[in-house]
């Protein structure tokens, strides 16, 4: 068919050229246009070709012959993504990364060579390479050259270089030193090259800190922050940054300052009068009118630091500064109803947060400072005495919890629902168990199976244990992905109590910073990203037989990245098995994408679920939720509550709000037990929520989408789905991460709903209308890699050799933006070359579970001899708040963890409680007296101790800097550099990336302090964009450690933060703010 298509097709350009151009036309004639116009993709392109072989055609002509060929051949889709994001499309090449590798251990066993005072012929190869892009010919940056002054104007001075012929640069007036003032052409002087523009045609010079005798140039700091430097004195580390071998003072001339013209004026009358002789000035030069240059005490080189923006050759046309970096789009209609509510909850929820710390603040101010005297109020009411031992009790306990939560969860923990069931009884009881020998069937029939199967019906703990009895585990260990930390830990627990052994022995499971398996291990339950990190180290994943992919529906951005690995796997391993489970109705896209592979369906035990929407839509949905959650209550036969809500303090507040209207409802109502669930909760209160309730009550559980599918609560009939829930989105333009109340799914509605209908027939109260639900929620979630930073999944893909991302077999691809954004972001970090490829520090970064700045930031601690600290600081910074801060006991909390505070910051302030942690044995009472969460700290200590196992493992040096904290900061700022803000001079401070207006959080050691510039861990949207974790820094470390992201500005130009600089004039008590004004004088 296709033969004669083409025939066809040849037969059809010959009679247009017969028609139109020649008499009679070959056939050769139309297969050469045939063939080009198949690989031209507009007329344009075919025009260019067909002139280049002097085959002149009208452009009517050209067109109609390509939309002919095009009928036949049309035009590859991909070659225009392709031709427009190059850096997406490097070649696959696994042996790039085999031989980079065996390339850094040639150059251990090189070093450990020079160590012993050889020198090898790679090592001068390499020293040969790294003298600088300027080669011989042309002059290089920071470098100082003689030179002849040209041309002489008020701005400055032309100097053209003797050493280089024909090339000349401006050396602008404020570059120009009191030694190296120039009176006329033709004199020799010394300039150092600042900067070089347009291809080297234009050079911006300085004669600042360059002794004009000898040429010597006095900055050291400025000539360190070439990425091109070397000297005898500096060596450079893993992380790239220059390091000094000897610490030896710099001569650093006196910073001078030229004189104002007051200032000049005042020097000459006095010259003038004879009170002092003009000797008396050494520096005063009164030709050309510059007058005299004194020394200011303290003062600093003034500089202004700019991104730097030049692109890598990988990436040339584009990086956000030149691509059109737009959000992803997380709302289907942006201007619908829920769109509105989510953007008004956010709003409401600010409110509620500030009015509830005013009300703070007021009881806080009601209590006396002056606890000495007897009683607060010498003549009080009956009854409103207060004693000061009373009083003085106030905020002692760290812990104390809010009524509604004593309430709830009383003093004895609970450890969940007790079964009067045993354990095989239990297993027997679940759905799954009626097909367990088809469902190993099935298994044994085919390489890859998607199972189906409603949450509850045993598809988590019983498959693993079912092909395990089937002798799967002879041939390898059988893995289980979780995409939830928790559900790996608590599954592996409850599979290793069925399985009758320990946890950690035959059943184990693996999580970042914890690894509970041992090598009898047989059924290992991980999260997925551990598993990516096992494929990163063994690509055939030859230790195990079967690999079992759960909850794959919630579309985790490592579940996807597996997808397309274990599909390449699937072809060279034939014996391996894959398992896919889901709780939802994707089975379809999964067995497409897996080869159209068997479905396999568990029918669950689920009952009718009447469904009620909204006949209106509801602006504040959390408002809405509460009364219908009472409605319920007070109006509906018994049953369980389950209440959907976005994040923990909407939860607290909810719970609050609740048992406050339940006390106002009087004693004679029937008691309603308030349970929350969200992932900061201790697991003894979790597991309360799955115990029934005493007779003649009723539970309500107010829940993230936790429960939509990893969870199964017996006793719920009753669901309140607002339709919202939180997602972590990312905007590549910014590069930052924020979390945004969104639209739920369709398919998240309908599992929701389904809550209602595990123990017999229930009801769904959806707070949105039918309209809402089919207009504006998606069919199904987007996934996370399309909606979040790919920077550690692209180092990940990188350190596999997968360099060709956009070929790569994605489920659903993410943006292209995205993907450049975290490429140019590794670039940046030093992880990746001029050609896209992986360095030596990028390689080392990718052997790291952590992102890709903490890891540079921990790899640069190396090299600068603080490893040590930073280990502390990057364990510290990776769990929840490490301070607790009860909502009775706020002032007491605050006076503690201001006891901690250091001058540095926030980073150092955290290395702190650490080390005060350590000096007191670890202990636990320190923390409750402290107002610190234990919890947080034993994590930190935990995750600390896999840091410090890798870098054991790959003979990284732990070291201590002791008391020199600049070190540290250096460290800090060597990962952290993207996230840097400088003081507003109006409010604030203002990112240097985005301009972005941010604020240091009035919890921060920094708070009081408000330096000029500072670096951050992330950012906290409360009542404003606050930044955590906050840090000083010294600008020059950022063009010093960062050299491919910022600049030091051009000094004869304007920087674009001033341009944007708002100019305002003192305050004038006397007038109106904008008197000043042309437009507001009179005539």
């Amino acid at each position: 068919m296709n033969k004669l298509k083409h025939l066809s097709l040849v037969s059809n350009i010959c009679n247009e050229l017969e028609t139109h151009v020649v008499a009679v036309a070959p056939k050769d004639l139309a297969e050469y246009i045939i063939d080009l116009g198949r690989n031209s993709e507009t007329a344009d392109e075919l025009d260019k070709k067909l002139k280049k072989d002097d085959a002149e055609l009208p452009d009517y002509f050209v067109r109609s012959l390509l939309t002919v060929i095009h009928g036949i051949y049309p035009p590859q889709p991909k070659s225009e993504e392709k031709g427009r994001f190059n850096g997406l499309a490097i070649k696959d090449t696994k042996e790039i990364e085999r031989e980079a590798q065996r390339e850094e251990d040639r150059d251990d066993r090189r070093d450990r060579h020079r160590h012993r005072g050889g020198r090898s012929r790679g090592d001068r190869y390499r020293r040969g390479r790294s003298r600088g892009r300027g080669g011989a010919n042309e002059p290089e940056l920071y470098q100082v050259y003689k030179g002849r002054v040209t041309r002489v104007m008020e701005s400055g001075c032309f100097v053209q270089f003797d050493r280089f012929r024909g090339k000349e640069g401006l050396v602008h007036v404020s570059q120009m030193g009191a030694e190296s003032l120039v009176k006329k052409r033709d004199m020799q002087v010394y300039v150092k090259v600042l900067s070089v523009k347009e291809g080297g045609a234009k050079y911006s010079l300085s004669m600042k800190d360059v002794d004009q005798n000898t040429g010597r140039d006095y900055s050291d700091s400025a000539r360190r922050s070439n990425p091109s430097f070397r000297t005898k004195d500096t060596k450079s580390g893993i992380s790239g940054i220059r390091i000094l071998e000897e610490e030896r003072p710099s001569r650093r001339r006196p910073l001078k300052k030229k004189m104002s013209s007051p200032e000049r004026w005042e020097a000459k009358q006095i010259i003038a009068s004879g009170a002092l002789k003009a000797t008396d000035f050494p520096d005063y030069y009164d030709e050309d009118g510059v007058g005299m240059l004194y020394q200011e005490e303290g003062a600093e080189q003034e500089f202004e630091i700019e991104m730097n923006e030049e692109e890598p050759a990988f990436l040339q046309g584009q990086t956000r500064c030149s691509a059109d970096m737009s959000p992803v789009k997380i709302f289907r209609n942006p201007q619908g109803s829920l769109s509105r509510a989510a953007a008004l909850q956010s709003a409401l929820t600010k409110e509620r947060r500030e009015m509830g710390d005013q009300q703070q603040r007021t009881i806080l101010d009601s209590i006396p400072k002056d606890l000495n005297r007897p009683w607060e109020d010498p003549m009080p009411e009956t009854g409103e005495r207060h004693l000061a031992q009373e009083l003085r009790g106030v905020g002692l306990s760290a812990y104390d919890m809010p009524e509604w939560k004593k309430d709830a969860f009383g003093n004895t923990p609970t450890f969940g629902q007790r079964s009067k069931l045993s354990i095989q009884e239990q297993r027997e009881s679940l759905p799954i168990y009626k097909l367990k020998t088809e469902l190993i069937q099935a298994v044994h029939d085919n390489q890859v199976l998607v199972v189906i199967g409603e949450t509850g019906s045993g598809k988590t703990t019983q498959v693993t244990q079912y092909l395990a009895e089937a002798g799967y585990t002879t041939k390898g260990k059988i893995g289980c992905t979780q995409p939830r930390r928790v559900a790996a830990m608590s599954v592996a627990k409850r599979v290793a109590e069925e399985f009758g052994c320990r946890l950690g022995e035959e059943v184990g499971y693996a999580i970042r910073f914890e690894d509970c398996t041992g090598p009898d291990t047989l059924i290992k339950y991980m999260t997925d990203g551990m598993l990516l990190r096992e494929i990163l180290i063994d690509e055939n994943l030859s230790q195990y037989s079967v690999v079992m992919l759960d909850e794959a529906h919630e579309r985790t951005i490592n579940t996807d990245v597996l997808f397309g690995l274990l599909k390449k796997l699937l072809k060279r391993r034939p014996d391996l098995r894959l398992i896919v489970t889901s709780a939802t109705l994707d089975a379809e896209k999964f067995s497409g994408y897996f080869f159209d592979c068997k479905i396999f369906t568990i029918p669950g035990k689920t009952f009718p679920v009447e469904i009620l929407y909204n006949k209106q839509p509801e602006s504040d949905y959390l408002g809405a939720a509460l009364t219908t959650v009472l409605q319920i209550h007070l109006t509906e036969p018994e049953g369980d509550i389950l209440l959907f809500l976005t994040g923990q303090e909407e939860i607290d507040s909810a719970c609050q709000s609740l048992y406050e209207r339940m006390k106002n409802l009087g004693k004679n109502v029937p008691e309603l037990i308030i349970l929350p669930v969200y992932s900061a909760l201790p697991s003894e209160m979790q597991s309360r929520i799955f115990d029934p309730p005493p007779p003649g009550t009723r539970k309500v559980v107010v829940a993230t989408n936790i429960a939509e599918a990893s969870l199964t609560i017996d006793g719920i009939y009753y669901v309140v789905d607002p339709g919202f829930a939180k997602q972590n989105v990312y905007n590549p333009k910014q590069g930052l991460d924020s979390l945004v109340i969104t639209p739920i799914s369709q398919a998240s509605a309908t599992q929701r709903a389904g809550r209602a209908g595990r123990t017999g027939p229930g009801k769904c109260y959806c707070l949105y209308t039918k309209s809402a639900y089919c207009n504006e929620m998606p069919p199904t979630s987007i996934p996370e890699i399309q909606r979040i930073n790919l920077g550690m999944t692209t180092l990940t893909m990188k350190a596999m050799g997968i360099n060709d991302l956009l070929s790569f077999d994605f489920m659903d691809p993410p943006q292209p933006q995205a993907l450049i954004s975290a490429m140019e972001q590794l670039y940046s970090l030093g992880a990746l070359d001029e050609e896209g490829l992986l360095t030596k520090l990028g390689r080392k970064m990718a052997e790291f579970p952590l992102q890709p700045p903490l890891s540079k930031m921990l790899l640069a601690s190396v090299d600068l001899g603080c490893s040590d600290e930073i280990l502390t600081m990057i364990a510290m910074v990776q769990g929840d708040n490490i301070f607790y801060r009860p909502r009775e006991k706020q002032a007491q909390a605050d006076q503690k963890r201001a006891k901690f505070f250091q001058p540095e910051g926030d980073h150092l302030t955290l290395l702190t409680v650490y080390e005060a942690w350590k000096a007191k044995n670890f202990s636990g009472s320190w923390c409750s007296e402290n107002f610190i969460q234990s919890r947080s700290l034993r994590r930190a200590q935990d995750v600390r101790k896999q840091l410090l196992s890798i870098m054991d493992k790959y003979k990284l040096d732990v070291v201590s800097s002791g008391k020199n904290f600049t070190k540290i900061r250096k460290a800090i700022t060597a990962g952290l550099f993207f996230h840097v803000a400088r003081k507003d001079p109006q409010e604030g401070y203002r990112t240097l990336v985005e301009n972005q207006p941010v604020y240091i959080h009035p919890g921060s050691a920094l708070f009081q302090r408000q330096p000029d510039w500072v670096i951050y861990h992330d950012l906290v949207m409360t009542t404003k964009e606050y930044m955590r974790e906050v840090t000083v820094i010294d600008p020059k470390w950022l063009v010093e450690l960062a050299p491919r992201f910022f600049k030091v500005a051009d000094p004869t130009h304007m920087s674009k933060r001033k341009r944007q600089e708002r100019i305002e004039p003192l305050y004038d008590r006397y007038h109106e703010p904008n008197s000043w004004r042309l437009s507001k004088r009179r005539a």
